[in-house]
């Protein structure tokens, strides 16, 4: 990668040559090694870096500068370069400041100075920045391009399925010079909006998910007719029993309806999983299980819905939405949950154009300087605040209850307390939503004194609990009174086995009431609502599928 550039950023003269002294012996022979000696010149270095059309693929910036601190350069570094990685170096004393760029700046490491020996401390965080960096598909693709209304649902659904399946793109709205130059050269008007012009110069008016999927280079065909264990859903627990499949040797079929990662892929921020001390979005989490599932040749189906399960003999028979079907020795289910929808008045005809369910991290950048209201209390509710604040003028968080405590972890309550323009609201609901094209306004009730009060806002995001993805089961499935799979112990009533189960023993631990069939995650009734517990669970899932295979 010669035309790719590491930089590095530090203005101590004798630090700065000896950290791109340290870089270019070990990475000199493959890559650019430019170091400056204050953020101003290093930002001069990118901007003459993009004209000339190359890459930047690792950017290391000292904390302590004049003029330009550390986490002011990466932020500026940003918008020259998104994709380049970003460490930090720091002193001791400044791993506070380090901590916090973390969800300034998305940061992707930070270093303590000194770094010696470069082998134990240094060279071993490049070298899995750097891997990270290659195979992140804008390195090497074209741009992807959406014109479409700033206010339109279905522009956002394309924006944010790209967005979900780490698909590079740029947003430009209609009413712009240059989205009307690009509507005018593919012989569309603002009515084909959104459309889509991909990487080949093609351009999709109003393009399903599914056209999508097939013109950004996704699999949606199932290239053989039988697999050992075909995965449905690709949330952690999906992902989880899919790496774990491919890597011991099972043929494995991931089948996914929207995009990798789930309700997990969507967080901005998670600080709780094992092994990630300074927290990974869920985006960086989805794509390292998505890069490492590929590696082991887990063929990932995307925009293939699932609608049936049918026994065939020894195998089960997984019956598409377009009428296809596969066989797989083996089944793991694993669809997860959905945000369940805000009940109020107003608000279902303002899904996309002003109320989303879930983080909707793609219109962040457009909440600059504005107010945003979040229904929900537990964690992803407070991850989204935390998130949103960076843009938002104010978040204001509605809960029913008296305070956060019951449903949100230690450690999200104390950073939403420490940022002044994140407010909680307890004992608060929405009861209506007003607007012609986009939310104008909502209708809050104070749950004390029954009073309401309308507010001026364009952004509501809701995070009221989840509802199992199951109603396509019917009754092939034992489910509990709320849908979700009941495995295991749960199938026994009164050491009886469930109606119509053939096999001479009693179910394991996560199979379901269909032999062969496995449930793994949010899916699962009685499951830790945790994406540790998810992930442990598909692994768990893999182990039960070889006890079954090897017993039948």
């Amino acid at each position: 990668m010669q035309n790719a550039a590491i930089l590095t950023v530090d203005d101590d003269p004798s630090v700065s040559r000896a950290v791109a002294r340290d870089v270019r012996r070990r990475y000199g022979d493959r890559y650019r090694v430019i170091r400056a000696e204050s953020g101003p010149s290093a930002l001069d270095a990118l901007h003459e870096i993009k004209l000339r059309g190359e890459q930047v693929a690792v950017i290391l910036a000292d904390y302590r500068m004049p003029q330009m601190n550390g986490i002011e350069f990466l932020e500026a570094a940003m918008d020259v370069f998104p994709l380049a990685r970003r460490v930090l170096l720091t002193a001791y004393a400044d791993t506070d400041a380090a901590i916090s760029a973390i969800n300034i700046v998305d940061l992707d490491h930070y270093l303590l100075k000194p770094w010696n020996p470069p082998e134990e401390k240094l060279y071993p965080v490049l070298d899995a920045l750097l891997e990270a960096w290659l195979a992140t598909p804008a390195v090497t693709m074209p741009e992807t391009k959406v014109v479409g209304h700033r206010w339109s649902a279905h522009s956002f659904t394309v924006r944010d399925f790209l967005a979900r399946n780490l698909v590079p793109y740029r947003w430009l709205r209609a009413d712009e010079a240059e989205g009307v130059r690009l509507l005018t050269a593919a012989g569309m008007s603002e009515a084909d909006v959104p459309v889509v012009i991909t990487t080949d110069g093609k351009a999709l008016a109003r393009p399903t998910e599914a056209d999508l999927a097939a013109h950004v280079g996704m699999a949606t065909t199932p290239a053989s007719d039988l697999y050992d264990l075909a995965v449905i859903g690709a949330g952690p627990a999906g992902l989880g029993a899919a790496v774990y499949g491919a890597s011991e040797g099972l043929r494995t079929l991931l089948v996914e309806q929207r995009a990798t990662g789930g309700q997990a892929g969507q967080s901005s921020r998670i600080e709780n999983y094992l092994g990630f001390p300074d927290g990974v979005s869920g985006a960086q989490l989805t794509d390292r299980a998505r890069r490492q599932a590929l590696k082991f040749n887990t063929e990932l189906l995307t925009t293939r819905e699932v609608v049936g399960l049918q026994r065939s003999g020894s195998a089960t028979l997984l019956h598409f939405g377009d009428g296809t079907a596969v066989t797989a020795h083996t089944v793991v289910l694993a669809t997860g949950v959905s945000y369940r929808l805000l009940d109020a008045p107003g608000l279902a005809d303002l899904t996309g154009r002003g109320v989303f369910y879930g983080a909707a991290a793609t219109e962040a950048p457009s909440c600059a300087g504005e107010e945003v209201y979040i229904v929900g209390g537990a964690n992803s509710a407070g991850q989204a605040a935390v998130y949103f604040s960076r843009y938002a003028r104010k978040v204001h968080i509605l809960i029913r209850g008296e305070d956060l405590t019951r449903s949100m972890s230690q450690y999200l309550i104390d950073q939403i307390e420490a940022i002044p323009s994140i407010e909680v609201h307890p004992r608060t609901q929405v009861v209506g939503g007003e607007g012609r094209d986009h939310l104008e306004r909502l209708i809050l009730c104070d749950g004390r004194t029954g009073l309401t009060t309308a507010v001026p806002t364009s952004w509501l995001f809701v995070f009221i609990g989840a509802e199992p993805r199951t109603d396509w089961l019917g009754d092939v499935v034992a489910r509990d009174g709320s849908g979700y799979v009941l495995t295991g112990s749960d199938l026994l009533a009164d050491g009886r086995r469930p109606a119509g189960w053939t096999p001479s023993r009693d179910p394991y631990h996560l199979e379901s009431s269909m032999p062969g069939v496995f449930a793994a995650g949010d899916v699962r009734a009685g499951s830790v609502k945790r994406v540790a517990s998810a992930v442990g669970e598909g692994a768990m899932a893999v182990s039960l599928v070889h006890r079954y295979l090897e017993a039948r």
